[in-house]
């Protein structure tokens, strides 16, 4: 029976060489005597459970002073009652997976303000029906 002759192109430089298709084969498989690749397990399941309510963090441009640090909308949205304008103040939500806190996008902060006023209507709209 014939030999499979393949070119070898993993040499170092010095060009392509002819070698049987066993040499070949053979050299992938027992290239790192010993090495083995650990089996792949499947990742732990989160664990299900109520997410906690997003905290805030509200700081004053000018002065650089903390308004409101580790509050829920809530109250954050109370604070920014006091505020005159959306770009007097950065606002930030604290990232529990990254464990940092993260300014939000002038969007995202806009959907707060809008609630500015509205909390003390909803009140009184509960309590009169």
């Amino acid at each position: 029976m014939s030999k499979v002759w393949v070119l070898d192109t993993e040499t170092k430089g010095t060009g392509a060489n002819m070698v049987p298709l066993e040499r070949v084969l053979r050299k992938g498989s027992s290239a790192v005597p010993g090495f083995m690749l650990p089996e792949l397990k499947p990742p732990a399941p989160a664990p299900a459970g109520p997410r906690a309510p997003r905290q805030f963090k509200v700081i004053d441009v000018l002065t650089r002073q903390v308004l409101a640090e580790g509050t829920e909308a809530r109250a954050t949205i109370h604070v920014l009652e006091g505020v005159r304008s959306i770009v007097d103040v950065t606002i930030w939500v604290w990232e529990p997976e990254g464990e940092r806190w993260r300014m939000l996008t002038l969007e995202e902060a806009r959907s707060l303000w809008e609630y500015r006023g509205r909390l003390g209507e909803a009140n009184t709209a509960a309590v009169a029906s």
